[in-house]
């Protein structure tokens, strides 16, 4: 699938977990959903593309969802323009606020 005019393929396993939706509570897990949303994150090789990792942020839930929320943190950051600043202004978001503060205390690391 093409995005608006940039040439970077989205893989499937990535629009199919888009199309599965937010996570939801990990009090509200159905068991064959969740093993399908890790097998698909499991198989997304790093990096991922930049218009990828805007997609994969859509899946944040209300908490880690037994993990699942971690791998899509680490996915994100393997994106070649991480910090994707168009991505970090949804402040409603815990997931969202948390990859704000790691890329803040990356800078502060790397004295910036």
């Amino acid at each position: 699938m093409l995005f608006f005019g940039e040439s970077l393929m989205i893989r499937p396993q990535v629009t199919e977990l888009v199309k599965l939706g937010a996570f939801p509570s990990e009090h509200d897990v159905v068991e064959a959903q969740i093993e399908k949303q890790q097998r698909l994150l499991e198989s997304i090789e790093p990096p991922v593309s930049d218009n990828e990792a805007r997609e994969l942020l859509k899946l944040f839930g209300p908490d880690d969802y037994y993990g699942l929320a971690w791998t899509v943190v680490h996915l994100v950051e393997s994106a070649p323009g991480w910090p994707l600043e168009d991505c970090l202004g949804h402040t409603d978001n815990e997931w969202i606020q948390r990859l704000r503060r790691r890329v803040e205390n990356a800078k502060h690391r790397l004295g910036q």
